[in-house]
């Protein structure tokens, strides 16, 4: 018998180098262009997936006007608190500070994060005098966990997010923004599409099977059966990198488009199920339910953002979600 050609690889390399993520805290490196003046992310915390009951409005769908099982994610959003602001510019390499404000009263909880100065004097005027070298204004957040039950930690993450529309006007949005709190229903509506930015579960050291999905060798095979048959041939006398090998899976950064915004609320009572969440436990005040899954555990952040490239049918009006399972996730 001969030796077949080709055969189709096993795993995408759409991904590599797949190498752990340097936090838990994702990183937005790309905003959509939007005409309308608002902040264009968010962050949340996971609680977990529950089933909902929702209006199939999809006109070409086989289940239209009919109520249908989906999975959802529901995620706790507690207010943003809006504690800076930063006026980017044209650099060497990309964007460069032209200039930044911080609002006078931070937060004692930041001091977990950064060493806090002793006087903090706002630069306003520095933003609005280099507006016209200026090509985006980023507002400087921090969340805050204490208001989540279902996370122990103090320590706040920071995170900047883009305000869209013309620099005049996100100007003059900053200055009305300044120093507040706001709440996921001020930046984003119900039948929305958004995209979440988080991190992976992480799964480790794993082998090759499970991380590349190779098949498994037979049973006389010499050296492990758990391996990749050839590591690549005698010439070049170097070893490929997309030969698969083992190495780490999980915690990785990954993004998801076009997830639908299914109920905005914030009364807990609303998404609880019996005994709570698992893992997680009650959900105190703001949370949303997003149509699909999310990527990452519960309790990890999640930071949504604009779509960036919307689908091409997008049903009209808000979406209309006539039940949400609240029975007990413990197994009893």
């Amino acid at each position: 018998m001969g030796r077949r050609p080709h055969h189709p690889r096993r795993g995408s390399l759409g991904f590599s180098p797949r190498k752990r993520a340097t936090k838990s805290n994702p990183r937005i490196k790309s905003w959509p262009k939007e005409e309308r003046t608002r902040i264009q992310g968010f962050s949340g915390y996971k609680v977990g997936v529950t089933n909902v009951l929702t209006l199939d409005d999809y006109k070409y769908s086989l289940t239209y006007g009919e109520d249908v099982n989906v999975v959802a994610t529901v995620i706790e959003t507690p207010p943003l608190v809006i504690c800076g602001a930063r006026l980017y510019g044209k650099g060497t390499n990309g964007l460069k500070i032209l200039a930044e404000t911080w609002v006078d009263d931070l937060d004692k909880d930041l001091g977990r994060v950064f060493p806090m100065p002793k006087k903090i004097q706002g630069h306003l005027e520095e933003l609005e005098e280099n507006l016209d070298k200026g090509r985006e204004i980023r507002v400087i957040t921090h969340t805050q966990p204490r208001e989540v039950r279902g996370t122990p930690k103090k320590k706040p993450e920071i995170a900047e997010y883009k305000i869209s529309g013309s620099l005049p006007k996100a100007m003059d949005y900053v200055k009305g923004v300044l120093g507040k709190k706001l709440k996921v229903k001020d930046i984003f509506e119900e039948g929305e599409f958004i995209d979440t930015i988080s991190i992976t579960k992480g799964k480790g050291f794993q082998g090759p099977v499970k991380r590349w999905g190779v098949k498994i060798l037979p049973r006389k095979t010499r050296k492990g059966r758990r391996t990749a048959g050839t590591l690549g041939p005698w010439h070049p006398a170097a070893m490929m990198w997309r030969s698969p090998q083992g190495g780490q899976v999980g915690f990785h950064q990954r993004t998801e488009y076009n997830k639908m915004i299914l109920k905005i609320g914030d009364n807990g009572d609303d998404i609880n199920p019996k005994g709570g969440s698992l893992r997680y436990g009650f959900v105190n005040g703001d949370y949303m339910v997003l149509k699909g899954s999310v990527a990452g555990p519960r309790k990890r952040l999640i930071k949504m953002r604009a779509a960036i490239r919307p689908a091409r049918i997008i049903p009209e009006g808000k979406p209309h979600v006539s039940h949400i399972n609240l029975e007990s996730k413990q197994g009893n």
